[in-house]
Protein backbone atom coordinates (compact mmCIF):
# COMPACT_ATOMS: atom_id res chain seq x y z
CA UNK A 1 0.00 0.00 0.00
CA UNK A 2 2.85 2.38 0.76
CA UNK A 3 4.30 1.79 -2.74
CA UNK A 4 0.97 2.59 -4.39
CA UNK A 5 0.61 5.78 -2.38
CA UNK A 6 4.10 6.92 -3.39
CA UNK A 7 3.38 6.10 -7.01
CA UNK A 8 0.08 7.98 -6.92
CA UNK A 9 1.74 10.99 -5.31
CA UNK A 10 4.49 10.95 -7.97
CA UNK A 11 1.92 10.70 -10.77
CA UNK A 12 -0.18 13.51 -9.30
CA UNK A 13 2.85 15.79 -8.89
CA UNK A 14 4.01 15.06 -12.45
CA UNK A 15 0.60 15.73 -13.98
CA UNK A 16 0.01 18.94 -12.05
CA UNK A 17 3.43 20.33 -13.01
CA UNK A 18 2.83 19.65 -16.72
CA UNK A 19 1.16 22.57 -18.48
CA UNK A 20 -0.12 22.95 -22.01
CA UNK A 21 0.48 25.93 -24.24
CA UNK A 22 -2.58 27.81 -25.43
CA UNK A 23 -3.07 28.06 -29.20
CA UNK A 24 -4.65 31.25 -30.49
CA UNK A 25 -5.07 32.85 -33.90
CA UNK A 26 -4.98 36.62 -34.34
CA UNK A 27 -5.31 38.14 -37.82
CA UNK A 28 -4.56 34.79 -39.43
CA UNK A 29 -1.34 34.30 -37.45
CA UNK A 30 -1.25 31.16 -35.30
CA UNK A 31 0.47 31.61 -31.95
CA UNK A 32 1.30 29.02 -29.31
CA UNK A 33 1.82 30.75 -25.99
CA UNK A 34 4.78 30.00 -23.76
CA UNK A 35 3.92 27.34 -21.19
CA UNK A 36 4.13 29.74 -18.25
CA UNK A 37 1.38 31.97 -19.66
CA UNK A 38 -2.12 31.50 -18.31
CA UNK A 39 -4.95 32.43 -20.65
CA UNK A 40 -7.92 34.49 -19.48
CA UNK A 41 -10.91 35.88 -21.34
CA UNK A 42 -10.15 39.31 -22.78
CA UNK A 43 -11.39 42.05 -20.45
CA UNK A 44 -12.70 44.21 -23.31
CA UNK A 45 -13.46 43.98 -27.00
CA UNK A 46 -10.24 45.72 -28.08
CA UNK A 47 -8.25 42.76 -26.77
CA UNK A 48 -8.07 39.68 -28.98
CA UNK A 49 -6.35 37.57 -26.30
CA UNK A 50 -4.82 38.10 -22.89
CA UNK A 51 -2.59 36.14 -20.57
CA UNK A 52 -0.87 36.34 -17.22
CA UNK A 53 2.83 35.53 -17.64
CA UNK A 54 4.53 34.09 -14.59
CA UNK A 55 8.22 34.37 -13.76
CA UNK A 56 10.75 32.73 -11.43
CA UNK A 57 10.49 35.80 -9.14
CA UNK A 58 6.86 34.86 -8.47
CA UNK A 59 5.65 38.08 -10.07
CA UNK A 60 3.40 38.15 -13.12
CA UNK A 61 3.07 40.39 -16.14
CA UNK A 62 0.01 41.04 -18.26
CA UNK A 63 0.20 40.01 -21.94
CA UNK A 64 -2.35 41.46 -24.35
CA UNK A 65 -2.81 40.82 -28.07
CA UNK A 66 -4.47 43.62 -30.04
CA UNK A 67 -5.63 43.67 -33.64
CA UNK A 68 -7.58 46.53 -35.23
CA UNK A 69 -7.74 45.35 -38.85
CA UNK A 70 -6.06 46.85 -41.84
CA UNK A 71 -7.25 50.39 -41.10
CA UNK A 72 -5.25 53.22 -39.64
CA UNK A 73 -3.65 52.29 -36.32
CA UNK A 74 -1.48 55.38 -36.22
CA UNK A 75 1.64 53.65 -37.52
CA UNK A 76 4.43 51.78 -35.81
CA UNK A 77 6.30 54.82 -34.44
CA UNK A 78 3.12 56.46 -33.11
CA UNK A 79 2.28 53.32 -31.14
CA UNK A 80 5.82 52.99 -29.77
CA UNK A 81 5.77 56.68 -28.77
CA UNK A 82 2.40 56.28 -27.03
CA UNK A 83 3.61 53.25 -25.07
CA UNK A 84 6.78 55.05 -23.99
CA UNK A 85 4.63 57.95 -22.77
CA UNK A 86 2.90 55.52 -20.40
CA UNK A 87 6.07 55.80 -18.29
CA UNK A 88 6.89 58.86 -16.19
CA UNK A 89 10.49 58.69 -17.41
CA UNK A 90 11.15 55.57 -19.53
CA UNK A 91 14.56 54.05 -18.86
CA UNK A 92 16.70 51.96 -21.25
CA UNK A 93 14.38 52.48 -24.21
CA UNK A 94 15.13 50.04 -27.00
CA UNK A 95 13.36 49.81 -30.34
CA UNK A 96 14.53 47.46 -33.05
CA UNK A 97 12.96 46.03 -36.17
CA UNK A 98 13.74 42.70 -37.76
CA UNK A 99 12.32 40.74 -40.65
CA UNK A 100 11.09 37.19 -40.11
CA UNK A 101 9.97 35.29 -43.18
CA UNK A 102 9.45 38.61 -45.05
CA UNK A 103 7.32 40.04 -42.20
CA UNK A 104 8.54 43.08 -40.27
CA UNK A 105 8.47 42.83 -36.49
CA UNK A 106 9.27 45.80 -34.28
CA UNK A 107 10.17 45.22 -30.63
CA UNK A 108 10.04 48.03 -28.07
CA UNK A 109 11.30 47.81 -24.49
CA UNK A 110 11.54 50.16 -21.52
CA UNK A 111 11.18 50.20 -17.76
CA UNK A 112 10.47 52.71 -15.01
CA UNK A 113 7.31 54.03 -13.35
CA UNK A 114 4.42 52.82 -15.50
CA UNK A 115 1.22 54.86 -15.41
CA UNK A 116 -1.68 52.44 -15.69
CA UNK A 117 -5.25 53.47 -16.32
CA UNK A 118 -7.69 54.29 -19.08
CA UNK A 119 -6.38 56.57 -21.86
CA UNK A 120 -8.21 59.72 -20.66
CA UNK A 121 -8.77 58.77 -17.04
CA UNK A 122 -6.73 58.94 -13.84
CA UNK A 123 -3.40 57.13 -13.79
CA UNK A 124 -1.90 54.88 -11.14
CA UNK A 125 1.91 55.00 -10.89
CA UNK A 126 3.57 51.56 -10.79
CA UNK A 127 7.30 51.96 -10.05
CA UNK A 128 9.66 49.21 -11.16
CA UNK A 129 7.55 48.14 -14.13
CA UNK A 130 8.70 47.02 -17.54
CA UNK A 131 7.35 46.89 -21.07
CA UNK A 132 7.97 44.59 -24.00
CA UNK A 133 5.92 45.20 -27.12
CA UNK A 134 6.00 43.36 -30.43
CA UNK A 135 4.35 44.81 -33.51
CA UNK A 136 3.93 42.27 -36.29
CA UNK A 137 3.16 43.89 -39.64
CA UNK A 138 0.93 41.17 -41.09
CA UNK A 139 -0.86 41.20 -44.44
CA UNK A 140 -4.22 42.01 -42.85
CA UNK A 141 -2.85 44.72 -40.57
CA UNK A 142 -0.58 44.88 -37.53
CA UNK A 143 -0.85 42.56 -34.55
CA UNK A 144 0.28 44.23 -31.34
CA UNK A 145 1.53 42.18 -28.39
CA UNK A 146 2.10 44.23 -25.26
CA UNK A 147 3.56 42.90 -22.02
CA UNK A 148 3.57 45.08 -18.92
CA UNK A 149 4.19 44.34 -15.27
CA UNK A 150 6.98 44.18 -12.72
CA UNK A 151 10.29 44.54 -14.55
CA UNK A 152 11.52 41.11 -13.40
CA UNK A 153 8.39 39.41 -14.78
CA UNK A 154 8.61 41.22 -18.12
CA UNK A 155 12.32 40.48 -18.52
CA UNK A 156 11.79 36.81 -17.63
CA UNK A 157 9.39 36.54 -20.58
CA UNK A 158 11.35 38.35 -23.31
CA UNK A 159 13.13 35.33 -24.81
CA UNK A 160 9.99 33.16 -24.78
CA UNK A 161 7.93 35.94 -26.38
CA UNK A 162 10.43 36.44 -29.18
CA UNK A 163 10.61 32.69 -29.70
CA UNK A 164 6.78 32.53 -29.91
CA UNK A 165 6.69 35.36 -32.49
CA UNK A 166 9.43 33.77 -34.60
CA UNK A 167 7.75 30.35 -34.48
CA UNK A 168 4.38 31.82 -35.47
CA UNK A 169 5.87 33.50 -38.54
CA UNK A 170 7.96 30.56 -39.75
CA UNK A 171 5.27 27.86 -39.78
Amino acid sequence: MKFISSKLIFTFCFLTSFTFAEKITVAGINFESPKNWEYSEPSNNMRKAQFSASSPSGKTAEVVFYYFGSGNTGGIQANVDRWMKQFEDPQDKKVNTETINKIRVTYAQAHGTFLSGRPFGPKTPNPGYGLLAAIIEGEGGAVFIKITGPKSAVEANIAATKKMVTASLTK
